[in-house]
Parts: C-alpha cells; structure tokens; sequence
C-alpha cells in the first residue's frame, strides 16, 4: 500500500474511534444501544473495516461489549456493577489528591485553579455540557498533580468507562451546585497540603450512595 494512503487510513481510522468514544462517553450513545456497522460507515464515509476495528478497540476498553447475532452494544452495567465501579473511582481519586496534596506544584495548582473557574462560569450560565467538560478538566488536573503516571492512566481507563454515567448524574436536582462547591472545598483541602481532608471530600463527591444512587438510575431508565 502507498505510504500516502496508508497514513490517511490510519488518520481516518483514528478519527472514527474518537467520535465513537466521545459519543459513549457523553452519553450520545447511551448504554444498551445497538451500533450498526453500515449505518456508522455510511455516516462517517468509510468501509465497515475500519468501523468493524474501532468497535473492537472499543470494546477492550470495556465501553462497547460484541454480542452474537447483535453485534456491537454499548456496554451496561448492572446496579451492583455500575456502584462497584463507582466505588473503585473514589478509591483512585482518592489517592490521586493525596498524592497530590504533597507532591504538586505551582502549575499544577493553577491547573486546577483555572479549571474550578470553568467549571463556575459553566454553572453561572446553566450549561450542564460545558460543565461536564471542565469537571473531567478538574478530575484530570487532580490526577495529573499526583505524578504518579500509572495511577493517572489507572483512572482515566475507569473514568471514561463511567463518563457516560457521570454525566447523566448532573441531571439530578441541584448536583451542579453541590458538585462545584464539593470542588471548591477539594481545592481549599489540597492547597492547604491536607491531603486526608481532601481524600475525604472526593470520595464522597464520587461514590453515590443511598437515594442519590436510586436517582441516577431512575435517570438512567428515563434515559
């Protein structure tokens, strides 16, 4: 095959998986949805080879599961999965800001700073898209401040396999709010070097538990 060709396959391939990922992540394509393989080539203009290998890809990554005589099926999780998952998040969050409460630097915090901010202006204006954005900006500066490399991997992986359910959650009443000054308080705990307060704060603002548990799911069934 021609280099030339070869590289702007690649570029393509790469592209669909992107959109695809992005779709399922932010709940485009909710749990349970059947993706047909002629549909997506004929939106994205492409043969089902390289739609065939992006669902693959996807489903090593736990977001699609392949099943017979169905295909490819954005993956679902069971109440008592989806809060295992749940459970293990707040347990890499957790440590990502005790780690980082000793080990980040001036960057690092205004990483941070700058993506509490957003995540503010988001809520000032009622923009739910926006501020799911830069609450996955907010998480992601957490862990980065850790510098601790496998454990930011670690929970990039389980975060984006949750991020189609974390962003249905800010559709509860009032779960933008609390969620932006849950990281106001996070912030505050990790400045100050109080890794324990902060690890604290954290793993209540991403483990649901008890009713709040029960709403997402009736959101999930309304979804």
């Amino acid at each position: 095959m021609d280099m030339a060709v070869e590289k702007s396959s690649s570029k393509v391939s790469h592209k669909l998986l992107e959109a695809l990922e992005e779709r399922i992540i932010t709940g485009a394509y909710s749990p349970g949805m059947r993706l047909d393989e002629t549909e997506l080539a004929a939106e994205f203009s492409v043969s089902r080879t390289p739609v065939r290998e992006a669902l693959i890809h996807l489903s090593t990554l736990g977001l699609v599961e392949l099943r017979p005589r169905r295909g490819a099926v954005v993956a679902e999780a069971s109440p008592k999965r989806l809060y295992e998952m749940f459970e293990v998040m707040a347990e890499l969050e957790a440590m990502s800001v005790r780690l980082a409460a000793r080990r980040h630097t001036q960057n690092d915090l205004h990483q941070i700073e700058a993506a509490l901010a957003a995540c503010e202006r988001a809520l000032e204006h009622g923009d739910i898209d926006a501020y799911y954005a830069e609450n996955e900006r907010f998480h992601r500066a957490i862990y980065s401040a850790s510098h601790n490399r496998f454990l930011f991997e670690s929970a990039i992986s389980i975060s984006r396999r949750l991020g189609a359910y974390r962003r249905l959650q800010l559709r509860l009443r009032g779960r933008v709010r609390r969620s932006y000054d849950e990281h106001a308080g996070i912030l505050r705990a990790l400045a100050c070097g109080d890794g324990d307060a902060a690890a604290d704060i954290i793993h209540r603002h991403v483990v649901i538990q008890g009713e709040h548990f029960a709403d997402l799911l009736a959101t999930l069934v309304d979804a």
